[in-house]
């Protein structure tokens, strides 16, 4: 069917994928890119194929780009950077039309990927190689060089930054990327592909290859021209991505899943802790990674705190991206909707009492969308299904603790170590119970926030590797090794 306008009038991007330089309709199946808000039909788009990316890879793999001088490449990623913010509202809008977002997360995300860019050609412009101690007659030198080609297989709760978080530091690097955008969220990364084309990036440089994972993400993965992979989605996915990579030999970036504790001690302030919780659980629908989904609770406090907790999160306006007074939008898929409803009946199975929310919200505004109430579960022990499986939507399961050894006990006891949060006065006793705490960023009296220049990654089944940083650069290279000799003098053995 024709592509239809966004609300603002604005066509979505026509029938087209981004294969080695050519934009050119995919030789995949047709799939259907509906609005998470209203199920309306937004455009059919053909995907790519293992074909595809056959092409892709083998057009990407030209030296032109690596051998810029850096200082060039930079050039070329502040580029892309401009053009973002230059289209910031119509990337909005299509992140919005894709994934169902607010319009102000998603405005927030373009910038984020233009600051991304940024921060990648700024640690391209000031990376050095080293001159390393000698222990002989040579003057030793350690480098960096570019891997080759990178496949970067991008999640669908935010596609710009997270494809940006990929491409930026693989193409600072030297590299050439595939990028695979998830199948229900294609046309945010389409976008970003046309602004990386107008940058005038050497052509087959990028690809943008939407599709299934089972299909154009394993392709990818498994191309023998693909010599890294960056991966963010679950656990699963991620552990048999691994065991491929595994038969290569070849690195693996993996961001995978999470269950993160959120920690409200006794004396924190009431209302910091009320409005973090709401927000690092309920915003973004609860589609988040880092999302603070376990919430720990003094019991001396517990049912007080957790009973207005509720008592705000039923108050949470729930609406359409497109709204400007819309905290809760619709989830990105109704299928994924469903999977979270099914989540929570199994809450109720499990014995979880459902202070508030607990199922879509009534009402003609409502019926079309693939919307879910906030919602808070206690009742349950930490030993739960619900309280150990990632539900990836609007659900907080909210637990009591009596002292810290318990409160560190109930929130390691988990496979994933991905993010915490800590509300408290103590800033002494916030530190230690970080340090303790089994996760590879915790946020003490703030949550979700993130910076390119501090480095993220995920503990246990959470992830593999890290990312940003000032090292974000070197997990796209590989090192090498120069001896030159001081002298002329013959090697004594051959003598």
């Amino acid at each position: 069917m024709p592509s239809q306008p966004l609300p603002s009038g604005e066509e979505l991007p026509a029938d087209e994928v981004l294969i080695g330089g050519v934009w050119t309709r995919g030789s995949g199946h047709a799939n259907e890119v509906t609005d998470p808000a209203t199920g309306r039909v937004l455009t059919t788009l053909h995907t790519a194929s293992p074909e595809d990316v056959d092409t892709a890879a083998r057009a990407a793999a030209d030296p032109a780009w690596r051998e810029l001088a850096p200082h060039r490449r930079a050039r070329h990623l502040h580029r892309v950077a401009d053009l973002i913010d230059r289209d910031a509202d119509r990337l909005s809008a299509v992140q919005t039309a894709d994934t169902g977002k607010t319009r102000a997360e998603t405005a927030a995300l373009a910038a984020s990927a233009a600051g991304t860019f940024r921060y990648a050609a700024a640690l391209l412009e000031t990376a050095e190689d080293a001159i390393t101690p000698s222990r002989g007659p040579w003057t030793t030198f350690a480098t960096h060089e570019p891997l080759g080609v990178v496949g970067a297989i991008a999640p669908w709760n935010s596609p710009i930054a997270s494809d940006a978080q990929k491409l930026a530091p693989a193409l600072a690097a030297g590299n050439a990327v595939l990028l695979k955008p998830a199948d229900w969220t294609p046309l945010t990364s389409l976008a970003l592909g046309r602004l990386l084309t107008e940058a005038g990036l050497p052509p087959g440089l990028v690809s943008v290859l939407p599709g299934p994972g089972r299909t154009v993400g394993d392709a990818v993965v498994r191309h023998p021209l693909v010599a890294k992979v960056s991966f963010t989605g679950g656990t699963d996915t991620g552990r048999a991505l691994a065991r491929t990579a595994a038969d290569k030999l070849m690195p693996v970036s993996l961001e995978l899943g999470g269950k993160s504790p959120t920690i409200v001690l006794p004396d924190a302030d009431r209302e910091q802790a009320l409005a973090g919780v709401l927000f690092g659980v309920f915003s973004s629908s609860g589609q988040s990674c880092v999302a603070g989904s376990r919430l720990f609770v003094a019991r001396e406090i517990f049912d007080d705190f957790v009973g207005e907790l509720a008592a705000r999160a039923d108050k949470l306006r729930i609406g359409p991206g497109t709204d400007p007074r819309t905290q809760v939008a619709p989830l990105v898929h109704h299928r994924h909707r469903d999977a979270v409803a099914a989540h929570v009946e199994a809450a109720r199975a499990e014995g979880g009492r459902v202070l508030c929310g607990g199922g879509p919200p009534e009402g003609p505004a409502y019926a079309d969308g693939a919307y879910y109430r906030p919602t808070v579960i206690t009742g349950l022990p930490n030993s739960a299904r619900t309280c150990q499986q990632e539900i990836f939507g609007p659900v907080l399961v909210a637990l009591p603790f009596d002292d810290e050894d318990d409160l560190i006990a109930q929130a390691n006891a988990t496979d994933y170590g991905l993010a915490c949060g800590i509300w408290t006065r103590d800033l002494a006793r916030a530190g230690r119970i970080a340090r303790r705490i089994e996760a590879g960023t915790v946020w003490i009296n703030t949550y979700k926030q993130f910076s390119s220049a501090t480095p993220f990654s995920g503990w246990k089944e959470s992830g593999l590797g890290s990312e940003k940083g000032r090292d974000w650069l070197r997990g796209y290279q590989r090192q090498k090794s120069l001896y030159v000799a001081d002298d002329a003098t013959p090697l004594p053995w051959a003598s």
